[in-house]
Order: C-alpha cells, then sequence, then structure tokens
C-alpha cells in the first residue's frame, strides 16, 4: 500500500467519525506517528510503499481511532506551545486555551531571577509549568498533582524537554498540607470545572476516555477548586503576586465574585481566541 492509498483508507474508515479539518489533521498526523516523515517529508519519500510493520500499525490505530478513542492517547503524544508532549488516558490531553493561560503568565511574570517561583497546581502532563520555565529558565518552578501516574509522566515529559521542575504527589484539597508550601510570585492553575450536568452534551471522546477526576466537579459546588485555590493564594502569594486560572466558561462572573469576596482587589476576567470566558487573573495590588 502507497502513502496515498493509505490516506484513502484512512479517509474511507474515518469519515463517519471526524469531520472535515479534524479528519485532515489526524490523518496527517498518523501517516507521520507511522512513517516517521512529517507532510512535507512523505510528498517526496522515494519510498513509495507502507513495510508490513507499518500496515500492521495502522490498521491497529485505525481501529482505536473508529472507537472515537482521542489521537493524542492513541499515538501517546500531544503539541503545546510547540513542544511534543507525552499523553496517556492518565491526564488530560492539552488543549489551546491553556496554550493562552501559559501566555498570559509569561507576559506579565516581568523580569525573573532565581527568587522567581512559580507553581502549578493539577498539572497532569505537566505541559503548563513545562512552557512556562522555557521562556522563564530563571525561574524556580514547581507543580504538584494528586495523581502519582500523572506526576510520572510529567516528570517523564521535563526530563524529555530539558526542563528542571519540581514535581510533588499531593492532594491539593487536603488543606493541612499547604504548610508545606513557601510563597511564590505565580501561582497557576487548570483545575477541574466542568459541572456533572454537562456530561451529557460533550463529546463521547472525551467522557469515555479522559480522566474523570481531572475533569468534573460537583453540581452543587462547582467553585470548589477556586475557593482552595483562592484560600491558598492568599497565604502562599508574595505581596505583588498573581494568580491565573482556567475556568469554565458558564462560572467566570461567578469565579471573579468569589476572588473579590475573598479580599483580592485586582481581578481581570478574560476571553479566550472563541470568544468564551475562559481566563481569571488576581492579585492582592491593584498596580498590576
Amino acid at each position: 500500500m502507497t502513502l496515498n492509498e493509505a490516506r484513502t483508507v484512512l479517509y474511507k474508515e474515518l469519515k463517519e467519525v471526524y469531520d472535515g479539518d479534524e479528519l485532515k489533521n489526524i490523518i496527517d498526523l498518523v501517516l507521520e506517528y507511522v512513517t516517521g516523515l512529517p507532510r512535507t517529508e512523505q510528498v517526496k519519500a522515494k519510498k513509495p510503499y507502507l513495510t508490513c510493520h507499518e500496515l500492521e500499525n495502522l490498521d491497529t490505530i485505525t481501529e482505536r481511532l473508529k472507537q472515537n478513542e482521542p489521537v493524542q492517547y492513541v499515538l501517546e503524544e500531544a503539541w503545546f506551545a510547540g513542544m511534543k508532549f507525552k499523553v496517556n488516558k492518565n491526564v488530560l490531553i492539552p488543549r489551546p486555551e491553556t496554550e493562552e493561560l501559559v501566555d498570559w503568565v509569561i507576559s506579565e511574570s516581568g523580569i525573573q531571577s532565581s527568587e522567581f517561583r512559580v507553581l502549578d497546581i493539577g498539572t497532569g502532563s505537566g505541559c503548563i509549568p513545562i512552557a512556562i520555565k522555557k521562556k522563564l529558565p530563571l525561574a524556580k518552578v514547581s507543580a504538584i498533582d494528586v495523581c502519582s501516574e500523572a506526576i510520572f509522566l510529567a516528570t517523564e515529559n521535563a526530563v524529555a524537554l530539558e526542563t528542571e521542575i519540581e514535581f510533588i504527589l499531593l492532594d491539593f484539597l487536603n488543606e493541612e498540607k499547604w504548610n508545606e508550601f513557601g510563597k511564590y510570585e505565580v501561582i497557576v492553575s487548570n483545575p477541574p470545572y466542568v459541572m456533572q450536568k454537562e456530561k451529557e452534551t460533550m463529546h463521547t471522546r472525551v467522557t469515555a476516555h479522559e480522566p474523570h477526576l481531572a475533569l468534573f466537579v460537583p453540581d452543587d459546588d462547582s467553585v470548589i477548586f477556586y475557593r482552595k485555590l483562592a484560600d491558598f493564594a492568599l497565604k502562599h502569594l508574595n505581596n505583588g503576586g498573581k494568580l491565573f486560572v482556567e475556568i469554565n466558561e458558564s462560572l467566570g462572573e461567578q469565579v471573579v465574585d468569589l476572588f473579590r469576596s475573598k479580599g483580592f482587589n485586582s481581578i481581570a476576567l478574560r476571553k479566550d481566541m472563541q470568544g468564551k470566558d475562559r481566563l481569571v487573573r488576581t492579585g492582592f495590588n491593584s498596580e498590576f
């Protein structure tokens, strides 16, 4: 089977599962993964046929994709901030709006030194702290997660991407553990924020495969993590420090009101590229 024939077969097999540009992108990712050749190299590749091993791999991948398993989990890799991260079912798939969160952190961090400390809460694959460390190499960056498998994977990603991050296994909701932490210039988090009632409207590609622990919160306490983050930040942000969070698009004003009720006096709510309320930044003073 030639590369062009493989592309045609993938299209026929997956057209009922994926639409338009998404399908084209998935086909490109799969063929690059199977052959080891980027799309531009595939076009001019001298070897016109896939090997038996490549065909077997392609068949296995196709069957998993037909079952609506996310391509990132099938290939065990995802791109974030221009870098390739290893991912699996124990961590959320990195998303573009989280890149916007990282960009906001970086743009407002100013000049750093070794005393500039950043903490990521609920790190998953480690994409947030690693992307921040790449852009702020002098900063001391730490990250926590409640899942040991996530910590292991995040550590693998940090090593592969040559970044020094301190990873900590810890249940953030257990306030008794908070005294183990010092003070930070930046605290950042993409916490669970999807309400249980929203599950019915979500694609099974998400609900059947991505970790529910990292996705869902109770309907009757949808801001539980933001309340905890606010309480933690009050104790662990340095003067002038900033807390950055990703939020549920329907909870913008609720999160802002929560932070205001906790005494934060500078709060900004930002829309993502799709025009949805998705990011909030807050802190202690009114000069940033």
